[in-house]
């Protein structure tokens, strides 16, 4: 049972990270390889929060998303200036930064050695969310609620304007409206929700350390995204937990760890080939790139 609830943990940990990139790389029409750095940024202001400044659950996760968020604002300001293949190396470029400081800067983020024991959260500092259930049912809660965000979010005037940004900025232009404006604010936005999957993580893991947010980590994420499918909130979902579940069904073919984790990068580039071939759209998105 326990195991079951850790991955289904994981899946919502997930579906946040794959719902929030997917307002990028599916309504704004822009390919970011940086959305591990905000995931990684999200978890080690939580783990400051809850071990320097006792924060409660909602300041800690309120703090880590406000952070993180304006940090998206200004390298969105920076990055978007630049138009595809730029833009895609300066989120790349942002996501090496990142990490350098993370592995490096010992003094504040201990580096390689990580972070350990971070403190489970306290709801309005009386009840500590502790042990897996609970963590089980705060994960789903905040999915679903930034599910519900994103549903409405892609259905509203600001979502209809991504799109038909994403179809054809030129005539979104020539309506009077700021392109650069759309494609900050879901940049800002995208990076702020990144920060919740960090705060569950740093909370649920108790440890964190760089490796967990490198370039490896951001392809895994955008890999998420593409074979769901971007343009809804059914693609990221379906993402998400195909991403999540396959390499725990590999473990139960009988293979060892270390083949079992280059097979799921062998399948991972096979279904990337074959969906880009004959759905590029994904499993389940409605927009093909």
């Amino acid at each position: 049972m326990n195991y079951l609830l850790h991955i289904l943990i994981m899946v919502n940990i997930y579906i946040i990270l794959t719902v929030s990139a997917n307002l990028i790389v599916g309504l704004a029409n822009l390919l970011s390889l940086g959305q591990a750095a905000f995931y990684g940024i999200g978890a080690y202001i939580t783990a400051w929060a809850l071990m320097t400044l006792g924060l409660t659950l909602f300041p800690a996760l309120l703090l880590s998303i406000l952070i993180t968020a304006s940090i998206g604002f200004i390298i969105g300001i920076i990055s978007l200036r630049l138009k595809d293949d730029y833009f895609i190396l300066a989120t790349l470029g942002f996501q090496i930064i990142i990490y350098t400081v993370l592995y490096n800067w010992i003094s504040v983020t201990r580096g390689p050695y990580g972070i350990p024991g971070i403190p489970s959260p306290k709801l309005f500092g009386l009840v500590e969310i502790d042990g897996i259930l609970p963590f089980f049912l705060l994960s789903s809660i905040l999915a679903i609620a930034v599910i519900v965000i994103f549903r409405n979010l892609i259905y509203s005037p600001f979502g209809r304007a991504l799109k038909a940004m994403r179809d054809d900025s030129i005539a979104l232009l020539s309506l009077g409206r700021n392109i650069t404006k759309l494609k900050t604010q879901a940049f800002t936005i995208a990076s702020g929700f990144s920060a919740v999957s960090g705060f569950l993580f740093a909370a649920y893991i108790t440890y964190i350390d760089p490796t967990s947010f490198n370039l490896d980590e951001a392809i895994f994420i955008i890999s998420a995204v593409m074979i769901g499918g971007t343009g809804n909130i059914k693609g990221p979902l379906i993402g998400a937990a195909f991403v999540v579940i396959l390499p725990e069904m590999l473990r139960f073919v009988g293979m060892p760890d270390n083949i079992a984790a280059n097979m799921r990068m062998i399948i991972y580039g096979l279904i990337l080939i074959v969906l880009m071939m004959f759905r590029r759209q994904g499993l389940a998105g409605d927009y093909k790139f």
